[in-house]
């Protein structure tokens, strides 16, 4: 009898294994992770309804002073201009008083989006599967459990093509720095790598969120792009601001890969926003 093989972040019957834990933080981002929980509640109060964390924190990876800290927030109803605003000015001044972090991002959504039927293979696979609950209800507890299929790789990465347009205008408005260049290449080369193995991974058939290991999966199927993919996972840890990286992704990668994906897997249902 062949042996069955058992992929990365599966558990025994094949559904994603949810990653990541408040256990898992180092005890250096501890203080940074207490001061976002109590700030959120005071900033946002009872229009929380639950909020996370993702990212290299809780997984237990990230690194001291490289680091950025991820926070994904569901309020009890749409986000408006003021909350984005607020959002960012709590991550501006989280990001100041803590040298362990390298940056703040928040994602803010309604309870009501993240449960929708139109987001339950994209932003509440990535809640229930990606996201360690930090404050009040879990909503992993209304949603299904998920495989590495292809449904899964449609709905979360399947609309590279829309997001190329907007990326060059994003590269054009920076300022011609390697400082404002290189959050580009950081968020552009990580974006890439996920979608390459997202391509991949229902044929790989596993689960993992390390950048490096997913580049390797996805060499294995296309070895031609291998070395693309793999100096992307390199410059998602350690950016540079050169232009032509950021030329590269936008006019050879990342027009390939959109067309590759949408052969494979289709294309995204769209959205309002």
């Amino acid at each position: 009898m062949a042996e069955t093989v058992q992929r990365p972040g599966l558990d025994p019957r094949g559904y994603i294994e949810r990653e990541g834990s408040l256990a898992r933080i180092a005890p250096d981002f501890r203080p940074v992770v207490a001061t976002a929980r109590d700030r959120l509640l005071d900033v946002f109060g009872a229009r929380v309804d639950s909020a996370y964390l993702y990212g290299s924190i809780p997984r237990g990876t990230a690194r001291v002073g490289r680091s950025d800290l991820d926070l994904l927030v569901a309020l009890r109803a749409e986000p408006a201009d003021a909350d984005r605003e607020d959002a960012r000015a709590l991550g501006e001044a989280l990001d100041k008083e803590f040298a362990q972090i390298d940056g703040v991002g928040t994602l803010l959504y309604s309870r009501a989006r993240l449960l929708s039927d139109l987001e339950t293979y994209d932003l509440g696979w990535f809640v229930a599967c990606l996201c360690t609950p930090l404050l009040g209800e879990d909503l992993a507890e209304y949603l299904p459990r998920y495989r590495p299929d292809s449904v899964l790789a449609r709905e979360t990465n399947g609309d590279l093509a829309v997001l190329l347009p907007r990326w060059r205008d994003r590269i054009a408005a920076a300022e011609d720095s390697e400082e404002a260049r290189r959050p580009l290449v950081r968020y552009m080369s990580r974006h890439l790598v996920r979608t390459g193995f997202t391509l991949v991974m229902p044929r790989w058939n596993g689960w993992t969120s390390d950048l490096g290991e997913m580049a390797e999966a996805f060499a294995s199927y296309y070895p031609r792009r291998a070395e693309q993919l793999r100096a992307a996972a390199a410059l998602g840890h350690d950016p540079t601001g050169d232009p032509a990286v950021l030329r590269s992704y936008v006019d050879d990668l990342g027009p390939w890969l959109a067309a590759e994906y949408a052969r494979v897997h289709g294309v995204k249902a769209p959205r309002p926003d």
